[in-house]
């Protein structure tokens, strides 16, 4: 099929591209802290939600401490990044329930987690516990779209069908390349594909120029 074939070029191209993508967001290995970071991160950048976390961490150096928390205390704290006040209550939360039942290493024990989806999810099965996972964010839903290897608008769908097409051990690795390459170069608004090596495989591309 066109899709497998064309997700074998796209995989080597992305791993030549970038052969050291990573998860960006900073949990100081503490994998309670990816969670929590990761709930964060929703409707915002990476970088905003690095610049709150080391202050959120400082003033609650647990689960517990987190817990405990005043939501307007720490509203204040995450008052630079979108949808903050939500985001307050969702954590305090998110660390009530790990402080007292452990981090799960399951989609379906993470999303019992407050304010935990599947997207949060499979980035802590996979960032932490190294299990196949597909993290349909924002860039990998839009390239995934123009590249044709899905129809759907669905997050969820488009994880089934992305599983479906990319080997387990390369999906996890294979997320983080293709947000970087969403950020670099297949960006939402002013895409540089005059630049972009996977132009030749792009259903989104070809359709511009008609």
């Amino acid at each position: 099929m066109k899709n497998e074939k064309n997700i074998c070029i796209i995989l080597d191209s992305l791993k030549k591209l970038y052969p050291h993508a990573e998860c960006q967001l900073k949990y100081d290995g503490i994998p309670e802290r990816l969670v929590i970071a990761t709930i964060l991160s929703a409707q915002t950048t990476d970088a905003a939600v690095n610049r709150v976390t080391p202050v959120l961490w400082k003033k609650y150096p647990t689960m517990k401490d987190l817990s405990h928390a005043d939501k307007p205390d720490v509203e204040e704290t995450l008052k630079t990044i979108g949808l903050f006040r939500n985001k307050a209550g969702f954590i305090i939360k998110a660390a009530a329930f790990m402080a007292e039942n452990g981090l799960p290493d399951t989609i379906s024990e993470l999303v019992k987690i407050p304010g935990v989806g599947r997207k949060t999810a499979n980035v802590v099965t996979g960032e932490i516990f190294g299990k196949p996972s597909i993290t349909v964010d924002t860039h990998v839903k839009r390239q995934s779209l123009r590249l044709g290897l899905t129809e759907s608008q669905n997050p969820d769908k488009i994880e089934i069908e992305l599983k479906r097409l990319i080997p387990g051990s390369q999906q996890t690795i294979f997320c983080h390349r293709l947000i970087t390459h969403g950020r670099k170069v297949c960006k939402a608004r002013k895409p540089l594909c005059t630049i972009c090596t996977l132009v030749n495989l792009c259903p989104w591309f070809s359709a511009q120029k008609k």
